[in-house]
């Protein structure tokens, strides 16, 4: 089967290209200092979540707006949401982080957590958006689990569903069954361990106070050996699924590409270690509003490239540079995938 996609323009500097390097290089570079407000979002069920608006914040009430949305445990901290909201802060957007149910300072209130296929409260905090600013341009970017969120967010309602006009999307587990077994293998198991430990030293804590209508104990907790095993215990039960695999079928965006009507910006590197092999041979044609753009590499969510002098973030320079051409006018009406490049996806 052939893949059809764009060639992104990132190079990695000579000898640092390997996919493992990438992955964990954001970690160990200087990142932009983000002063942010915390704002503390109710939502209908009552319980809420933490947004972080980067300042400074545009005086203008009409200023474009950046949501973005972290990936697994991710956080304000997160070195590509340091990056990005910072890029976007200095091109006079209005820039902010929500942190999925628990990942901000406080846990959440209620016997749930958050999860990939877990739309509502994007779509709830978009709502507000819309009332709050709305003249104001926006778009949405998704990382990691938070890219296949957005995915699933924008296919689900359609071109005029959300008050959003462009989604950016990277390095998202489009096919989340594949990629929880690629995390089973070689020193993949590197990030999985380090993921897993973030949400058991979590659901410790809730399990301990019997917050969390779950039959298996903390013992049973830190016995789970793999995602896929806390998924199974954990993350299905809490949110209706009948199991792992359920939850997987119901909350891949992958096999939605094709329904994606808003203009979208894919970035993906062919060699990210949370993947399987040419993840895009095994997903349906996006639709015409998608423009996917490979790198041969560039790890999960790396992308450092040499520039001016030093290493930096290509990722945000891209995605800088996206947000400055759609907020031109008629940045978007005139959004088109381009030419696409076509090669074999073995």
């Amino acid at each position: 089967m052939d893949a059809t996609w764009h060639a992104a323009d990132f190079r990695p500097p000579p000898g640092l290209g390997n996919r493992h390097v990438q992955t964990l290089l954001p970690r160990c570079l200087p990142r932009p200092a983000v002063d942010a407000e915390t704002e503390i979002l109710e939502l209908p069920d009552g319980d809420f979540v933490e947004l972080a608006w980067a300042h400074p914040l545009p005086d203008r009430a009409d200023a474009p707006i950046l949501l973005l949305f972290h990936g697994l445990e991710g956080s304000l901290a997160s070195p590509y949401a340091r990056h990005l909201l910072h890029a976007a802060a200095r091109l006079g957007w209005r820039a902010l982080l929500m942190h999925f149910r628990g990942c901000g300072v406080m846990p959440n209130r209620l016997p749930r957590a958050y999860h990939s296929g877990d739309t509502a409260d994007a779509y709830w905090l978009i709502g507000q958006l819309a009332h709050r600013y709305p003249r104001a341009l926006k778009v949405a970017a998704g990382v990691s689990l938070g890219g296949n969120m957005l995915v699933k967010l924008v296919a689900e309602q359609g071109g005029d569903g959300l008050d959003l006009a462009g989604a950016i999307v990277i390095s998202a587990p489009l096919e989340l069954s594949a990629c929880a077994d690629t995390l089973r293998h070689g020193f993949a198991r590197v990030y999985e361990r380090h993921l897993l430990g973030s949400l058991k030293r979590k659901m410790t804590a809730r399990l301990a106070r019997g917050e969390l209508p779950l039959t298996l104990t903390t013992r049973d907790l830190h016995a789970l050996e793999s995602l896929r095993d806390y998924d199974e215990a954990v993350t299905a039960p809490l949110h209706g699924f009948v199991g792992a695999e359920d939850y997987y079928r119901r909350a891949s965006a992958g096999p939605l590409l094709g329904e994606v009507e808003l203009p979208m910006l894919i970035l993906h590197a062919d060699d990210d270690p949370f993947m399987p092999p040419a993840l895009f041979a095994r997903l349906p044609a996006p639709s015409p509003s998608v423009r996917v753009e490979l790198a041969r590499q560039g790890g999960h969510v790396g992308f450092v490239e040499w520039r001016e002098g030093r290493l930096q973030s290509w990722l945000a320079r891209r995605v800088a540079h996206q947000l400055d051409a759609w907020g031109r006018p008629g940045g978007l009406t005139g959004w088109s995938p381009g030419r696409v490049i076509s090669r074999s996806g073995s």
